[in-house]
Order: structure tokens, then C-alpha cells, then sequence
């Protein structure tokens, strides 16, 4: 069986996306958690007054953005893989689609916390 033919080739490519797609989400919770850490030690001092933490928040933010680039450009390569692919692979009820609108989706999902911390950061 020839590289090009051989399923595993692409199924390995999937695999590879899916763990950059992990690892972006665990990024993004990572910033959220940053991003709320500071509010979370304010609440332990018990000093209410004094602000936000923008510290925090920016570090948070940048951590998110981080993660959805990270899940982004994965979707972006494992895009290109495919279209660049010969193989006789997928079968043809597989939905060789379904990872890369995944990835579309979660990226699209941090970059819509990371504007709505920046916002709560603006307002307050």
C-alpha cells in the first residue's frame, strides 16, 4: 500500500488536529481562569472596592486569544492537509468536515469570551 493511499495517513492528520484543538481549549479555560483569578483574590481579602483587576484580565485575555489562535491555525493546516490529500481516504460516510467545523466553532467561542472579558473589564 502506497503512502498516499494508506487511511492511516489521514486519520493520523485528524488525530493531530483534535489534540491541537485540546490543547487550545485547555489555553482558553487557563485564560478564563487567569482572567477571573484576580475577582477571586479580591474576595479572599474581602476588599470589594478598589476595581477590577485589569492585570489579570489582560493576562487572561491574552492567554485566550492565545488558544483560539492555537485551535485556528490548526484548523487552517489540517485544511490545507486535506485538500492536498490523494488518497482513496475518507469513506464516503465519513465527515471529513466535522473536526475542522469543530475547530471553527471553539475558536469562534474564545474569541467571543475574550471580547466579553475585555468588555466587563471596559464597563466596570
Amino acid at each position: 500500500m502506497s503512502e498516499s493511499s494508506d487511511p492511516r495517513v489521514y486519520l493520523a492528520a485528524e488525530r493531530t488536529l483534535l489534540a491541537w484543538l485540546r490543547s487550545g481549549i485547555a489555553v482558553i479555560g487557563l485564560g478564563f481562569l487567569v482572567a477571573k483569578f484576580g475577582m477571586f483574590l479580591r474576595m479572599i481579602r474581602g476588599t470589594v472596592e478598589g476595581g477590577h483587576p485589569i492585570a489579570s484580565t489582560i493576562i487572561g485575555i491574552a492567554f485566550i486569544m492565545l488558544g483560539t489562535a492555537m485551535i485556528a491555525l490548526a484548523a487552517w493546516q489540517h485544511q490545507h492537509f486535506v485538500k492536498e490529500f490523494q488518497g482513496s481516504f475518507p469513506p464516503t460516510q465519513h465527515w471529513p468536515k466535522l473536526s475542522l467545523w469543530v475547530s471553527i466553532l471553539v475558536a469562534l467561542s474564545g474569541a467571543a469570551l475574550a471580547v466579553y472579558l475585555g468588555v466587563s473589564v471596559v464597563s466596570e
